[in-house]
């Protein structure tokens, strides 16, 4: 029988962390991709439940105060934080479960779940990273600025990961990432 074990996906904002996560998830059943849940609003085709638990900043604190998040962030003024309940349950059942978190978040995993695999994804520049973020064409100047400051300070923690995987190809990384996750 498989046993269940916490896996963190972690990178800066663009650079395909969640697009990795959705495949690992697709490819492979017995990976559970934890839902999250934000004080950010929902973008197009979002569902609640699915892509994130969407909660108004005061029902997010209360959950903060009840400690009922793994870990918990505020990353580009709205919070992200990992509900515990369900991921200690699909541990339990043996699952390999996926968070696609912060660096905030990550380092809180570090602390209370150190057999946690963390593993950090890297763009293969920063101008590569900012290109991708504004084909996303959903962020504002002022967003994007923000993000490509906060990506330099999480590209310098790179260090504090167990693997790193540069994302220039999708399929690439995506094969990396299920090396380091099913080796035996």
């Amino acid at each position: 029988m498989l046993t269940g074990k916490l896996i963190t996906i972690v990178g800066p904002s663009g650079v395909g962390k969640g697009s990795i996560a959705r495949s690992l998830q697709q490819r492979h059943s017995e990976i559970h991709l934890s839902v999250s849940a934000t004080t950010r609003k929902p973008r197009d085709g979002e569902i609640e439940g699915k892509d994130y638990y969407f909660l108004s900043k005061s029902e997010f604190e209360a959950a903060i105060s009840n400690n009922e998040f793994l870990e918990w962030a505020k990353y580009a003024e709205n919070y992200y934080g990992t509900p515990k309940t369900q991921v200690k349950q699909q541990i339990a059942n043996g699952k390999l479960v996926l968070l696609e978190i912060e660096l905030a978040g990550a380092r809180q995993i570090a602390k209370t779940y150190p057999e946690a695999l963390r593993i950090f994804i890297l763009p293969p520049s920063l101008e590569e990273l900012e290109r991708r973020i504004r084909n996303r064409g959903k962020n504002s100047e002022e967003s994007i600025s923000q993000r490509l400051k906060i990506a330099r300070d999480e590209i310098a923690a790179k260090d504090e990961f167990d693997v790193r995987v540069v994302n220039e190809n999708l399929e690439r990384a995506i094969a990396e990432v299920e090396a380091v996750i099913f080796k035996q």
